[in-house]
């Protein structure tokens, strides 16, 4: 696949392909004949004799190296390139830790680190998200939306495995491939939760001490499309290219995820949140994270800046869009976004210490001086809240 990327069979597949589970190679065996159909009619549409004549031809797809995640609950990143530098040439990455590069076509699928978890094959970009949300060893975290799990794991080994991590995820299906993630890893600080995250009660006392929160939530997945080949699938159509950020689908999707952000940034105890997605499209980027911001503001968050020496930074449609990060394909990674909101007051509350030495205690007081402040204080902010939600929810 990896030399017929700069080959599109979008005009050749007008037969409707029906959807199928399994592999990609199952996929692709099943309708080959489809496929040989289009590729002829390619060749046609090109004016070259056969499928070679096309791979001859110059294309514009830059081949990208092969970055990989070393997890340090199970090895250490000077052991993997140990035995990585005896095959390939390894470099480290300059900005994510433990993530390392290989040249490009590398194929790693079936290596021992791979399979016994010591090494993850998971993209830069992705690795940025984790890393910008950076939890302490000891916290309580929630993945919101945590299939199939690689963000997850990454967490946990940022954590040193010590903490908490709760993975929510709504589908049984990709549920399952979220515990097999977290099983391969040897995370077992990590709870995995069936059900949705936008059903979970940010009043109950089970979730009052969540620290951090990752919120990668459905997407287009455009940042990534052109990756998974996704002009190949039955569901594809022209109008997921033409005019992809505005189209009925988009809008549906960036409305979950304002609801989604908004629910996240309630969490009372909540220090560090991100927000990400793998789309290039503003509607899902930079526009969501607009319209939660005074939200968000009243809530006494502010947007951080994760990875301040990369130079690609939110598209400048709002004041404070420089706080913002996105990855492109000419960045030799995916398409990615990745917002950080930081609560203000936890720096400073962190600091002050407590009676008896914790770092707590001054938010803890004061979190009971506003209980006994007055029902009508706590209302009246309450009520602000679900204005400026109801504004953003359009309800």
């Amino acid at each position: 696949m990896e030399e017929t990327r700069g080959i599109s069979l979008c005009d050749g597949l007008r037969h409707p392909l029906r959807s199928v589970s399994g592999s990609v190679e199952e996929y692709i065996m099943l309708h080959k004949d489809t496929f040989r159909t289009a590729l002829q009619k390619i060749c046609v549409k090109r004016k070259v004799s056969n499928v070679e004549d096309l791979l001859s031809e110059k294309t514009t797809v830059k081949p990208k190296p092969r970055f990989v995640r070393v997890n340090t609950l199970k090895t250490t990143t000077g052991s993997v390139i140990e035995v990585l530098s005896k095959m390939h040439k390894v470099d480290k990455d300059d900005m994510v830790p433990d993530m390392l590069v290989l040249p490009p076509g590398t194929d790693m699928h079936k290596h021992p680190l791979v399979t016994d978890g010591k090494v993850f094959l998971q993209g830069k970009a992705s690795c940025m998200v984790a890393a910008a949300l950076s939890p302490k060893p000891g916290w309580k975290v929630i993945d919101a939306c945590a299939a199939p799990g690689n963000k997850t794991v990454h967490l946990a080994a940022l954590m040193n495995g010590e903490g908490s991590i709760i993975a929510c995820e709504l589908n049984k299906e990709r549920a399952k491939t979220l515990q097999h993630t977290v099983r391969r890893s040897g995370a077992n600080n990590i709870e995995t939760v069936i059900g949705d995250f936008l059903n979970i009660d940010t009043n109950d006392p089970s979730y009052a001490e969540v620290r951090a929160i990752l919120l990668d939530p459905s997407c287009s997945g455009s940042g990534i499309s052109t990756e998974r080949l996704d002009h190949l699938l039955p569901s594809y159509s022209i109008d997921d290219q033409d005019d992809a950020g505005s189209s009925a689908r988009i809008r549906k999707l960036s409305a979950f995820q304002r609801k989604a952000l908004s629910h996240a940034l309630s969490f009372p105890s909540v220090e560090r949140l991100v927000y990400s997605t793998c789309s290039i499209h503003q509607a899902e980027n930079e526009d969501v994270v607009s319209s939660v911001l005074p939200l968000a503001s009243s809530l006494g968050f502010e947007l951080a800046t994760p990875f301040p020496q990369w130079m690609r930074r939110g598209l400048p449609v709002f004041d404070g869009a420089q706080h913002l990060l996105r990855t492109d394909p000419e960045d030799d990674l995916e398409g990615f976004f990745i917002a950080l909101f930081v609560r203000k007051a936890a720096a400073a509350d962190a600091l002050e210490p407590s009676e008896d030495g914790g770092a707590l205690g001054r938010k803890r007081k004061r979190a009971c001086t506003t209980r006994s402040g007055g029902l009508r204080a706590f209302s009246s902010l309450r009520l602000s809240r679900m204005d400026v939600l109801c504004s953003i929810w359009g309800i």
